[in-house]
């Protein structure tokens, strides 16, 4: 049933985390104790992205300098310019303070891993390129995330990242990381064995979290600050900002010269925003802001690029003829 409506069961088990959280969110010793395993699992998670990702994918990466940096283009320039230019929705009420730093914050966040090279081996595409670019952006992402959150939301006033979070990044997202990268001698064997149960407990983690983040906005009354058309406006947002993305990865490619193989690798990688990595760092980025409203956008992209993905790769995936691919 999943397959046949493109659900996905981890987003299910989010958007299920969120309504228990709001109507039965975390309170007093309960939030306390809440707040610490958080504290620990964000920690936990990004030890093991750093032992999973080895630095040679950065290196194998410059093999095919030209489809990564036009998929690191699109992730870390085009997107933020996207986010950017949606500010005007906020004085036109159609989207909150809160929303639309979500939807800024979502733009600048590095690809997925899993779901892009998913997709790009499903359409036939380039899925070696596929795996480096994704790995570089998630790579790249652990630093380069925080600084641009700093760099354009502190200064166009639409989040408040003060120097004890960058201390809080420190500590709970790049220490842990570093020491997984380091410690691949010993534990790199052990999570290329055991994938399926440590993805479990990476989405356990991001459940958590995002349970953690519901309950608090409860406390703060969040959903008064929204309105029903605005969660549809933002909705409306999102695709249309999917598939602006989606056509203009593919049309760019081409007008690039580049295969058929590599515009699909370009397009499902330079297309996609992680919620993986993306969910997690919002906790340590805005601790002490409306996390649940700031979440909530990129909950909404990532239910919208999976679907869209997963309906291109199938149609690619019927097509032998390089002129033949479908524009999106």
């Amino acid at each position: 049933m999943f397959a046949r409506l493109r659900l996905d069961p981890f987003l299910l088990a989010i958007v299920a985390s969120a309504v228990l959280a709001t109507l039965l969110p975390a309170r007093g010793t309960g939030a306390v104790v809440l707040s610490d395993a958080v504290t620990a699992g964000i920690a936990l998670l990004f030890f093991l992205y750093g032992a999973r990702m080895h630095p040679r994918d950065t290196l194998d990466g410059l093999r095919h300098w030209r489809l990564h940096g036009v998929i690191l283009g699109f992730t870390y320039v085009l997107f933020p310019l996207i986010g950017l230019a949606l500010a005007f929705l906020v004085p036109t009420r159609v989207l909150t303070p809160a929303l639309y730093t979500g939807l800024l914050y979502t733009s600048l966040l590095p690809s997925t891993v899993q779901s892009s090279v998913t997709f790009t081996s499903i359409a036939r595409g380039n899925v070696a390129g596929a795996v480096v670019s994704a790995s570089m952006s998630n790579l790249i992402g652990v630093f380069l995330t925080p600084l641009l959150v700093i760099a354009l939301m502190n200064t166009t006033g639409q989040a408040s990242v003060h120097p004890e979070a960058v201390l809080d990044i420190v500590l709970q997202i790049l220490v842990p990381y570093v020491l997984g990268q380091l410690s691949r001698r010993w534990t790199a064997g052990y999570v290329t064995r055991h994938k399926r149960p440590l993805r479990l407990v990476d989405q356990g983690i991001i459940v958590l979290v995002v349970y953690s983040a519901f309950s608090a906005g409860r406390r703060e009354h969040m959903w008064s600050q929204v309105s029903l058309l605005q969660v549809l406006a933002l909705i409306a947002t999102c695709l249309v900002v999917l598939a602006v993305v989606l056509g203009l990865t593919w049309w760019l490619a081409g007008r690039l010269g580049f295969s058929r193989e590599d515009r699909i690798a370009i397009q499902f990688c330079g297309s996609k925003k992680s919620l993986a990595t993306g969910l997690p760092m919002a906790a340590v980025l805005f601790a002490g802001q409306p996390i649940g409203l700031i979440a909530l956008p990129l909950m909404v992209f990532h239910q919208a690029q999976l679907m869209a993905c997963s309906a291109l790769a199938q149609r690619y995936a019927r097509t032998t003829a390089p002129c033949s691919a479908p524009t999106p």
